[in-house]
């Protein structure tokens, strides 16, 4: 970073460009679309709040420990993870695993299975907290690291916070760290590079809107909606591909859309984009090289 133009926004960092009249970005067989799944693998401490709720406490008190909140994640590891799995292996597709880096033991068996299937392993945080709550950023960071490259013999490449939390520095530490690429800054359709204290590091489009998150945790649709509006996304995006190719993120929980009465949307809306030609199924690694390779020395 040069000291007389520091990066102190993040508008200093990825300064506006509009998609139409850019260097053309090009997906692999000229595909209107690149999809890519990312299943979320979190470590919920039973002893702290939960990042989440599904049942209110009585009286409105928050109570500690939270079982009925943990037990409602935890089925997601136990059950939930075990559907995505046959989901995706059924119709030959991988996913991208984003993974706490303590999950990598305290969910072993599903970390080897995701491994054994070939899905890339992106860094999830260590534990899963805001990345402003964690005390020592660039510690908790080296060991996800550490853990993933343990687990899998290769560290990651990616990086998706969790909440999509990032403070100011969080993308210098990364960088630092030898990530590659982020899921983090949700602005658009293609992949962008975002400057940092040791020089570029990719933006993979990721999605707040085809997030059960936002739409079963937070909004609470219906169970059938991440298929209604996944399929509206994808049908817009594939017409828009035919001259500006796009991205598509599909991210998933096992303890939102695995639960039995949302599982048959998500394997609707494979079945749906699977009809199509020129779509190219691709891990956030595969993104980030194509567009890398595109990219001027």
């Amino acid at each position: 970073m040069n000291p007389n133009n520091p990066l102190r926004t993040a508008r200093d960092r990825i300064p506006y460009e509009p998609i139409v009249g850019r260097r053309p970005f090009v997906l692999p067989s000229n595909a209107r679309v690149a999809v890519w799944t990312i299943v979320n693998v979190e470590n919920w401490l039973p002893q702290a709040a939960m990042p989440r709720a599904v049942l209110s406490p009585p009286m409105g008190q928050p109570l500690l420990p939270d079982v009925p909140n943990w037990c409602w994640h935890e089925y997601g590891m136990r059950v939930g993870f075990w559907r995505f799995l046959e989901v995706l292996k059924s119709r030959k597709l991988r996913a991208t695993f984003a993974v706490n880096g303590s999950a990598c033991q305290e969910y072993e068996a599903a970390c080897r299975a995701a491994l054994d299937a070939g899905w890339e392993f992106m860094g999830h945080g260590f534990e899963q907290k805001p990345m402003h709550r964690v005390e020592d950023q660039a510690l908790a960071i080296q060991q996800t690291v550490d853990a993933i490259r343990a687990f899998t013999g290769q560290p990651p490449r990616g990086w998706e916070s969790p909440g999509l939390t990032e403070t100011d520095s969080t993308i210098d530490l990364l960088a630092a760290a030898g990530i590659e690429y982020v899921a983090d800054w949700v602005l658009d359709d293609q992949p962008v590079s975002i400057q940092t204290q040791s020089g570029p590091i990719v933006s993979v489009p990721y999605s707040v809107e085809i997030n059960d998150v936002v739409i079963s945790a937070v909004q609470q649709h219906a169970s059938d909606e991440l298929f209604r509006r996944g399929r509206d996304q994808f049908d817009q995006l594939y017409k828009e591909g035919a001259s500006i190719p796009r991205v598509m993120a599909i991210s998933i929980h096992p303890y939102l859309t695995g639960v039995p009465h949302r599982i048959r949307y998500l394997e609707a809306l494979y079945d749906h984009i699977l009809q199509h030609q020129d779509v190219a199924w691709m891990t956030g690694s595969e993104i980030m090289d194509v567009y890398k390779a595109q990219q001027p020395a």
